[in-house]
């Protein structure tokens, strides 16, 4: 059985559901923790962008996929504060623009609706400066739930950069704030000699320049000379995950093509799921959580790689259970027949708690 230091998962991670009102500003509260990256998505129709906002930028810079594009100033739409139980937000007077809403009823001045979704992780609300690797970095890390903020200027060339979270990390994404470049991407499941792109619907391609082919440690993760993780005079950001058993799960599975799909183990009872196949091309990194779906199956799909709208997909449903999750449809974006994927997991109750008290499925 999963025995976690974490019991309540919400005070580190949760999913976060409103209805825009047009008001500006809007505090949104019911978080659960002090969010330090907040992921934001309009869930209606329009290419409205998957927003990243975090506490060690700014709450005025934001980054968005499926884009590649650079930081944009907050002109648009922004987060005005990190509050103890939720954010600030302020939108643009550009109703049209879709890259950075939080609060606008209809994005594009038509009747699109206002349901939005909101991510959120808790990292330590402030930054200390982290000197374990060749780049000195800029941290905000929360080692008991096992995330951290990163911040840092690329040098172009071989290099490494601390983390700050005294575990290593399983998945690592990383954005060039400067240039428009690639959402590089680690995962632990098809490990540091390749890359995904969290924008791209690529298989995973092997190059030594993101990570220098070498795994990160500890204490630092590597990279090479890639602009998108280490252009030379660039900042750059990477949100980094390590392991916490009852709580986060970053792994891989191999897809069977069956209704009766592949189950995997979490050890607990999953609130957010992204998956992407990495052995084949043109697949979607797809997103599930457990507000917009309250009930098995779990339909609601959005994709981190395109502006679209949430769409119910009867060809990629998923079981939450109580330790894990079961695919339930034969699609190749969650499992096709030999495909490999790899996936992003947090809990919303860990299988088993600290006091040995057992979770329940849905």
């Amino acid at each position: 059985m999963a025995y976690t230091t974490i019991d309540k998962p919400s005070d580190y991670f949760s999913v976060n559901l409103w209805v825009a009102d047009d008001s500006s500003p809007r505090s949104l509260t019911g978080f659960g923790h002090q969010p330090d990256l907040v992921w934001t998505k309009h869930r209606g129709s329009g290419a409205t962008y998957h927003t990243l906002t975090d506490s060690v930028r700014g709450g005025d810079k934001q980054l968005s996929t499926p884009t590649n594009a650079s930081e944009d100033s907050g002109s648009h739409g922004k987060i005005s504060a990190f509050g103890s139980d939720g954010i600030t937000v302020i939108d643009g007077t550009n109703a049209t623009y879709p890259r950075l809403t939080f609060n606008k009823l209809n994005p594009f001045g038509a009747s699109v609706g206002g349901n939005y979704v909101g991510y959120s992780w808790k990292a330590s609300g402030s930054t200390s400066s982290n000197t374990d690797g060749s780049i000195t970095s800029t941290v905000s890390a929360n080692t008991t739930a096992g995330f951290s903020i990163v911040s840092y200027t690329g040098t172009g060339a071989n290099a490494t950069v601390g983390h700050g979270l005294n575990a290593v990390p399983k998945m690592i994404i990383c954005k060039n704030r400067i240039d428009a470049e690639t959402w590089g991407t680690y995962h632990v499941g098809i490990g540091a000699t390749k890359y995904l792109g969290l924008n791209l619907t690529q298989a995973a391609s092997t190059s030594s320049t993101p990570w220098n082919d070498t795994e990160p440690t500890s204490s630092v993760f590597s990279l090479g000379s890639w602009g998108a993780v280490n252009g030379s005079g660039d900042n750059c950001i990477a949100y980094c995950f390590a392991e916490k058993k009852g709580y986060s799960k970053f792994g891989s599975y191999t897809g069977n093509g069956s209704t009766d799909g592949t189950f995997v183990y979490t050890g607990f009872k999953p609130a957010f799921v992204i998956i992407k196949p990495y052995t084949n091309a043109g697949y979607t990194w797809n997103i599930y959580d457990n507000k917009r779906d309250s009930d098995n199956v779990v339909s609601q799909v959005l994709t981190a790689n395109t502006s679209s709208a949430e769409i119910t997909s009867s060809n990629n449903t998923l079981d939450f259970l109580s330790n894990g999750f079961k695919c339930r449809a034969t699609d190749g974006n969650t499992n096709g027949s030999g495909f490999g994927y790899i996936y992003m997991a947090f809990a919303e109750n860990p299988f088993v708690t600290s006091t040995g008290i057992p979770s329940c499925a849905r």
